[in-house]
């Protein structure tokens, strides 16, 4: 019949059809899928007399991965109608399946989702493949889009609209065992033998099953929004789910308006409602974004895009971290997780049994949550191995330092670490702002020496920053890539520079919300603008937590290492600002209980520090929201520019993920270089060059940025 599904029936009648997309990893729903679908459909209409039920399963290693996305992100506004069109006929598809009059079983034997759950879900009877690896669900919100194949239709009639909403608005997956207690799934098989022999053995014993919704009388389970106990919960849920999003992520709110307007019509209606919000997302901008960098370069990076070619993958057997404060803590914790034997030293003994202390209580949480068993528990712990001694060393193939942004005290952590560990270490700095390149200086072989720059707290934040020093060797970095993946986060890769690419632009970012604090811009619309731009927390809360004292004592740090190289460093009008807090008002940040906020004992909730307002804040200094918004997303995508320009990036891909993933910069914009395409590349340089008349000229474009406009390029 067709190559990508293959039908066959054997001699109980039932037909089985396996999904198998030629020339394709992984089975997603494109044009072969639809016209193969579509065949499968009319033949099992002309033949269903002779049939007994119908099997969906698949040849691949996963169930079914979803929606063609390097078509979906091609998808422009001139194309709604035709779309439109096209996911009717993938939904009149799955409809005409599970009216066919016969069972049908979904045999899942691997990973199910978003149009892989959604074919599942057409399905009358469910049975997963019991494996831990396993992922069913619907995250279709994580990159701007809503399920477009009946997902939230029968979500909610499955579900009902308050247990649905978790899994659609939020994209929240699921493991087989969780799913049949949730009942999404029915029955649980332990090899790809017993899923198609329970398949079979339920079509035989339900010859005349039907979806429940198509049930007469079926009622949705909880009530529809007119319901008391369904409105009274969708009377708060738009704000509480605004709140969230700020209103940058239209995803969420048109599930949240399919899912709702749905519950109060017909299926077939609810259908249409689903694919008309469908249609919007998909020619929109902001699924376009999310698509291009959460997937495509997302993927980039992680089949090794910035990786050298010409090494072999390389294991690391045992790391040593020196200093045990919060960072070391996080390294060695997620370097154990991955298996990997971790020395950690700090001053004292002491020191560095609290670094360990901190593995511990990480995991216990888990334990307690019944994510991770005792026994795996002290696995991980017995591979910490605390110290205050730089023999423990010997043995280790990585040498990470991790202590405090002070040049000299980094040569010589670093210089007896490499003494002791195995001659031909990687040896490496956390270091979130000095130069690699000097750093370098304080040991024997600088070729072996790379930069780890993670980010608090690290057993949570997902990218790892590696900085490649002038004499960084092509096999280092190709080291300190394996290691970054093989503790499971995301590496991107940068050349030396001060501040390397995430600290410079995320300094851009703190220093610009001083700078309007200063001009006498009101505070609470700062912090209020910052996160309806789409940061995840405003610039004085940021400043508060990283804290104004390490801000000045790494502009201290700049100032002496320039005045060595015969420079000065810029001033900047958010620096008057950090010293009055320090100096004047005694107001550090959050460690201290005081800075740009307040931090009430007894746990209660923060609030902005009321002077700011009689101090700095000025009736005529106040500006538009726009254009505070603008300044904190300019500022920090005109550095980045800078950052290309200068040959500290190397790449787009490195550039908006590391700007998401590192700094939180608003992930609805697709990363800090596809905020300027989105904008539009010649309206950005206008927009800049009317905040740089209008606020300083550090919003000038700079020349690469001016290049790409006049030749109308994107990034």
């Amino acid at each position: 019949m067709t190559d990508a599904i293959r039908y066959e029936k054997g001699q109980d009648n039932i037909v089985v059809l396996t999904m198998d997309m030629p020339g394709q990893s992984a089975n997603t729903m494109n044009a072969v899928y639809r016209e193969a679908m579509g065949k499968i459909v009319d033949r099992l209409e002309t033949e269903k007399d002779s049939i007994a039920g119908v099997i969906v399963t698949s040849a691949k290693k996963t169930f079914f991965a979803g929606g063609d996305l390097a078509e979906l992100i091609k998808v422009t506004k001139a194309d709604a109608q035709t779309f439109y069109a096209m996911i009717l006929n993938i939904k009149g598809q799955l409809r005409r399946l599970e009216t066919l009059g016969k069972p049908v079983v979904a045999a899942i034997n691997g990973a199910a989702l978003g149009g892989g759950w959604e074919i599942a879900l057409a399905c009358h009877h469910r049975i997963a493949l019991d494996n831990p690896s396993v992922q069913l669900g619907l995250p279709e919100v994580t990159l701007g889009l809503l399920p477009g194949g009946g997902g939230v239709v029968r979500m909610v009639r499955l579900l009902g609209l308050e247990k649905a909403l978790p899994y659609l608005v939020e994209g929240k997956k699921i493991r087989p065992d969780a799913a049949l207690k949730a009942g999404l799934v029915h029955e649980l098989a332990g090899d790809k033998d017993d899923l198609l022999a329970k398949a079979r053995a339920w079509i035989v014993a339900n010859p005349n099953a039907v979806q429940p919704w198509d049930v007469k009388g079926y009622k949705i389970p909880g009530g529809t929004p007119s319901s008391p106990n369904v409105a009274q919960m969708l009377a708060i849920a738009p704000s509480v789910l605004r709140d969230k999003t700020k209103g940058c992520f239209p995803a969420p709110e048109k599930i949240m308006c399919a899912a709702v307007e749905g519950a109060q019509v017909d299926f077939d209606t609810a259908q249409i409602i689903e694919a008309r919000y469908f249609t919007e997302l998909t020619t929109g901008q902001v699924a376009k974004n999310m698509i291009g960098t959460f997937w495509f370069q997302l993927n980039e990076i992680n089949a090794g895009g910035s990786r050298p070619q010409g090494f072999a993958p390389y294991v690391t057997k045992k790391v040593g971290v020196l200093g045990a404060g919060m960072m070391g803590a996080g390294i060695a914790y997620v370097s154990a997780v991955a298996g990997i034997d971790v020395v950690l030293k700090d001053i004292s003994i002491e020191g560095a049994e609290k670094g360990k202390d901190y593995s511990a209580k990480l995991l216990e949480k888990k334990v307690g949550r019944g994510q991770m068993s005792a026994e795996k528990r002290d696995g991980i712990l017995a591979r910490i191995k605390p110290t205050a001694s730089d023999a423990d060393f010997a043995g280790c193939d990585l040498i990470i330092e991790a202590v405090f942004e002070d040049r000299d005290l980094k040569a010589k952590v670093t210089a007896a670490a490499e003494r002791a560990a195995l001659s031909d270490a990687v040896i490496a700095s956390n270091t979130s702002t000095l130069p690699i390149t000097g750093l370098a200086g304080a040991v024997q072989n600088q070729d072996k020496f790379i930069g780890l720059h993670f980010f608090s707290p690290v057993d949570k934040m997902p990218l790892v920053e590696i900085i490649k020093g002038e004499q960084t060797s092509d096999e280092t970095l190709a080291r300190g890539f394996d290691y970054v993946m093989q503790i499971k986060k995301t590496p991107i890769v940068v050349n030396d520079s001060r501040g390397f690419f995430t600290s410079r632009v995320f300094g851009t970012f703190t220093n610009e919300g001083l700078a309007m604090l200063g001009e006498g811009v009101s505070a609470a619309m700062i912090e209020n603008e910052a996160r309806k731009a789409g940061m995840p927390v405003g610039p004085l809360a940021i400043s508060d937590e990283v804290s104004m004292s390490l801000m000045n004592h790494i502009r201290q740090q700049t100032i002496k290492d320039l005045a060595g190289e015969g420079k000065q460093i810029l001033d900047h009008p958010a620096y008057a600002l950090i010293d009055m807090m320090l100096n004047e008002y005694k107001r550090p940040g959050k460690a201290a209980g005081a800075g740009f906020y307040d931090y009430p004992a007894a746990g209660g909730k923060k609030h902005l520090w009321p002077e700011l307002k009689a101090r700095f804040e000025k009736a005529d200094a106040q500006i538009s929201q726009e254009d505070v918004r603008d300044r904190i997303l300019f500022i920090q995508a005109i550095e980045t520019v800078r950052c290309v320009e200068e040959g500290v990036l190397k790449s787009v891909a490195d550039a908006n993920i590391g700007s998401i993933f590192g700094i939180g910069f608003a992930a609805w914009t697709g990363g800090a270089l596809q905020f300027i395409n989105q904008y539009g590349v010649q309206d950005f340089v206008a927009r800049a060059q009317y905040l740089a008349e209008q606020y300083g000229e550090r919003f000038l474009p700079p020349a690469l940025l001016l290049d790409k406009a006049a030749n109308n390029q994107l990034f």
